[in-house]
């Protein structure tokens, strides 16, 4: 017997910048009320003011300069990154017990399939690297550079946080840090690649991507700035 078809997810974009707080304020309610039936899954695309986060594994020594920035801990998974504007952050909080049996790994792997997926459309053939976290692409002239993080935390069956992808914020933001613990390997944009994207673009190509491999989705208001979607609404 066949599995049921995921219901539709909410698809959410915020303009301006959002504070940090504000948005794991959201996904922690809005998980729980997931986790819990009242409300349905959500994808939501936010930028933020230039900022650390450190996840669970961020080590002291790679704080390059804690003076530089806010640094915010988080539950997360991974070790410190950037986040600032021009940067997309897409927050995924989706039931992975449901669309995956559970299975954190295939979760992750296809959400670093759906951002490869969305760069190549964009013309920018993104790939994995072995013991890395994140899409890498070739440089000119250089070595291989991240142009996506990925952390993600389960609770309950249900994701919190989720990707970013340098669209073109200003990369020396990303000194003040080991960006990942890795110090050996740079970072890089769709700007510096010499890809001409505008967010739109981005957000269009994110869309298509993470229906084709997720799944369909309907668009919502801001959650900062609305009710919560009672699921099946939509």
């Amino acid at each position: 017997m066949s599995s049921p078809t995921p219901s539709p997810v909410a698809w959410a974009v915020s303009s301006g910048l959002t504070p940090y707080e504000d948005a794991v304020a959201v996904m922690e309610t809005r998980a729980a009320e997931i986790a819990s039936g009242s409300a349905g899954e959500l994808v939501w695309l936010v930028e933020h003011p230039p900022l650390y986060t450190a996840g669970t594994s961020a080590k002291p020594e790679h704080l390059v300069d804690e003076t530089r920035f806010p640094v915010h801990k988080t539950g997360r998974g991974g070790e410190l990154t950037y986040h600032g504007p021009g940067q997309r952050i897409a927050y995924v909080m989706l039931d992975v017990k449901a669309r995956h049996g559970g299975d954190v790994r295939g979760f992750v792997q296809g959400l670093e399939a759906w951002i490869i997926e969305a760069l190549s459309s964009l013309g920018v053939s993104g790939r994995l690297v072995d013991g890395r976290v994140g899409v890498w692409v070739d440089e000119a002239g250089a070595a291989e550079a991240k142009i996506a993080a990925l952390g993600i935390r389960i609770r309950r069956g249900i994701s919190l946080h989720g990707i970013s992808l340098n669209v073109s914020p200003d990369l020396s933001h990303y000194e003040g840090i080991v960006p990942c613990g890795i110090a050996d390997r740079g970072v890089t944009s769709l700007a510096k690649l010499g890809i001409a994207a505008s967010m739109r673009d981005v957000d269009n190509a994110l869309k298509v991507a993470f229906e084709q491999r997720f799944g369909l989705v309907y668009d919502a208001p801001d959650p900062l700035n609305a009710p919560v979607i009672i699921k099946g609404d939509g």
